[in-house]
């Protein structure tokens, strides 16, 4: 799993802003006023090799103790838990506050690596971080967010706090991380506790009963699982309307990066809901591979045409994860439940799959043959060769000439080609183009 490192600071130092320079594109809202941020964002960043995410928070106001602040804390909090990695940043043009020593002794509670920048040095004013060494977080980086200096530095410093996971990662290796997630009341705690034989977690018909994310290990044909279950992802109206919830989607979506597989749990009755979309598609963005879970089954009314329409609905709705499974289910009754755990091992084990170079070249050489690439301007794409560079997801580098003929279309239409060739059901995969020197 990627390292996660945690944006933390009092309102309006730039937090919004260094989060967006760093994973090079605009996904929070900056706006020259405190409390913009109300939730936090996850990005994935690359520095010197190290691939990581990272997560920007509220503006961090210890002392305040309305409900809108207390849930911004407990986000941080939990962004603190979570984290490898924290950084504190401070205004350099404003100077030290009580609120950034209120910041820095909040981190003091955790056993996390705190990297402390100075933004808003825009001339490298270095005279004007000392006063933070009174922090007791070690050097202050001077930094420009708005302006891009400093950042290099920044990153150096930390990345070299990256562990190697090596150690842990084969601790875990013989224990495949579900995690089960979806939208409040869809029953995701139900499918946990009939996939387990025990009730493990609160279930509860009010919307929101679980809070945070458990893990439960257990046993299944003789291998191991941790299934995680967490809390129902709202969408941001309905967050913003029941504060109480805000802070748990940090841990599902958490839940999602660290997992292996993901069950997305839909009620059937509800249908396919724009939330679900959202789901679904973060599922898809983070590369794993899913079961579609249509709980509540058994109180559909339906004919023999029923899961049809609803295959069909699904296909329409999932053009952008044509690859989903789905498995229609009742977790109250256990109505197919055990179907579940067989698609998770069969997903999975279609992300681990790693094809042949020389069977993997046929395939696209005869795709090539039957469609030929497209071309711009006279010039056409040509694909010299492709080979498997990792599995979970499968990831595919063909190298080609010139990377700015490749369309979308062509793209899509290699991408069915493979999977009419190999069952990737259940598990996105991944393109990536290198043009030959």
């Amino acid at each position: 799993m990627k390292p996660l490192v945690a944006l933390i600071g009092r309102p309006n130092v730039g937090k919004s802003t260094l989060f967006n320079k760093l994973i090079g594109r605009k996904l929070s809202i900056v706006k020259d006023m405190p409390g913009v941020t109300r939730d936090r964002i996850y990005g994935d960043c690359e520095w010197t090799g190290h691939h990581f995410s990272l997560v920007d928070t509220g503006g961090l106001d210890v002392k305040n103790k309305d409900a809108f602040q207390l849930n911004i804390t407990r986000q941080a909090e939990i962004a603190c838990e979570l984290a490898d990695v924290v950084i504190l940043l401070v205004d350099g043009r404003e100077g030290i506050t009580s609120a950034d020593h209120d910041a820095a002794n909040f981190l003091r509670k955790y056993e996390v690596p705190v990297v402390l920048a100075v933004n808003k040095l825009d001339n490298n004013e270095k005279e004007k971080s000392y006063e933070f060494y009174e922090l007791g977080l070690g050097e202050p980086m001077c930094i420009s967010a708005e302006h891009s200096l400093g950042i290099g530095d920044l990153l150096d410093a930390v990345v070299s706090h990256f562990k190697d996971k090596g150690d842990e990662a084969s601790e875990e290796s013989d224990s495949l991380k579900v995690a089960i997630v979806g939208k409040p009341n869809a029953g995701k705690s139900s499918l946990v506790n009939r996939l387990v034989g025990q009730t493990r977690v609160m279930v509860s018909n009010v919307a929101g009963t679980t809070r945070d994310a458990i893990d439960t290990p257990f046993k299944y044909n003789g291998k191991n699982y941790t299934l995680i279950d967490t809390a129902g992802i709202r969408r941001k109206r309905g967050i913003e309307e029941d504060s109480v919830e805000a802070y748990s989607v940090i841990r599902s979506f958490d839940a999602i990066r660290r997992c292996d597989v993901a069950v997305v749990v839909i009620d059937a009755v509800d249908g396919i809901t724009e939330q679900d979309l959202r789901i679904l598609g973060f599922v898809h963005e983070e590369g794993k591979p899913s079961v579609i879970f249509m709980n509540k089954w058994d109180t559909v009314q339906k004919d023999d045409k029923t899961m049809k329409k609803f295959n069909e609905k699904l296909a329409e709705e999932l053009k952008f994860m044509s690859y989903f499974v789905p498995v229609y289910g009742s977790a109250l009754s256990g109505q197919r439940v055990q179907n579940v755990m067989d698609e998770i091992d069969r997903v999975y084990a279609h992300a681990s799959y790693r094809i042949p170079t020389g069977v993997l070249n046929d395939i696209f050489q005869n795709a090539i043959l039957s469609v030929e690439p497209p071309s711009h301007a006279g010039r056409r794409l040509k694909i010299s060769y492709i080979t498997q560079a990792s599995t979970n997801p499968p990831t595919f580098v063909m190298f080609v000439n010139d990377a700015s003929l490749m369309h979308f279309s062509y793209s899509r239409y290699l991408e069915n080609s493979l999977r009419d060739a190999v069952d990737f059901s259940g598990t996105p995969i991944r393109f990536v183009l290198r043009e030959k020197e």
